[in-house]
C-alpha cells in the first residue's frame, strides 16, 4: 500500500456527541505527539484481521494453482494423442478436431484468467474492508494521542520511533474487531470520531482518510 493515511483532527460540520456515558471511551495510549506514524502493512499482516484475509485469499490462489496445473497436464495429454494419431487421420479429419482443440484451449485459458483476476480484486477488496473498519479505531487512537494527523511510516523521510503507534493499534483492532468474520465486506465504515466529537453521527471522512491498497 503506498500513499499517506492522513485522518484530520478538525474535519467539522459534526452533530453533537452522544452523552458521556453512551460514548465509547477512547483507547489509552502512551504517545502524545501531534503526529503520529503508523505501518500499514505491519497492520495488515500482523491483525488477527488481516491474517484471516491473507490466509483466505491463499488458500484459495494455491487452489487455483492445482486446478491450473491439472488443466495443464491434460491439455499436454491431449495435444500428445492429437499429435501421435495424426498419421492415421485424414488431412480433413486432424484439421477439424485440432481447430476444436484449440478453441478449447482458449476458452480454459479465457477462464482460468477470468479467476485469477477475480482473486486480485478480492485482496483488494478484503484491504479495503479492513482499512474502513480499522480508521474509527484507528481515528480514537488519534484523539486519545493529541495528534492531528497520523502518517504512513513508510512516506516519513525522517522521524522519530516514539511516535509510531502500528502496536498500540494492531491490538486495538484486535480487541474490537477480533478476526474480521463478523464483518460484512460490503458493510460501510462507521464515521471516524474527532478530538471534538468522538462518537460522531456525521459525514464520513473524506477522500484522503483512506489510502489505496
Amino acid at each position: 500500500m503506498r500513499g499517506v493515511l492522513i485522518l484530520a483532527a478538525a474535519l467539522g460540520a459534526w452533530s453533537p456527541p452522544l452523552p458521556a456515558q453512551e460514548a465509547e471511551p477512547p483507547p489509552r495510549v502512551a504517545v502524545q505527539s501531534p503526529v503520529l506514524t503508523l505501518d500499514v502493512e505491519r497492520l495488515f499482516a500482523e491483525t488477527r484481521f488481516g491474517r484471516r484475509i491473507e490466509a483466505d485469499l491463499r488458500q484459495r490462489g494455491e487452489a487455483l494453482q492445482r486446478e491450473n496445473e491439472a488443466l495443464a497436464a491434460e491439455l499436454t495429454a491431449r495435444e500428445r494423442s492429437l499429435t501421435e494419431r495424426r498419421a492415421s487421420m485424414e488431412p480433413e479429419a486432424f484439421r477439424a478436431e485440432a481447430d476444436a482443440f484449440d478453441r478449447e484451449v482458449q476458452r480454459i485459458r479465457a477462464e482460468q484468467d477470468a479467476k485469477e483476476a477475480a482473486l486480485r480484486d478480492a485482496a483488494a477488496e478484503g484491504r479495503q474492508t479492513f482499512l474502513n473498519e480499522a480508521m474509527p479505531i484507528l481515528a480514537r487512537l488519534m484523539v486519545a494521542s493529541g495528534a492531528a494527523v497520523i502518517l504512513e511510516r513508510r512516506s516519513v523521510f525522517l522521524g522519530a520511533g516514539v511516535v509510531d503507534i502500528t502496536d498500540e493499534a494492531i491490538a486495538a483492532i484486535d480487541a474490537a474487531l477480533g478476526d474480521g468474520t463478523a464483518v460484512a465486506p460490503d458493510d460501510p465504515a462507521p464515521d471516524a470520531p474527532t478530538p471534538d466529537n468522538p462518537t460522531p453521527d456525521g459525514p464520513p471522512v473524506g477522500e484522503d482518510s483512506v489510502p489505496s491498497p
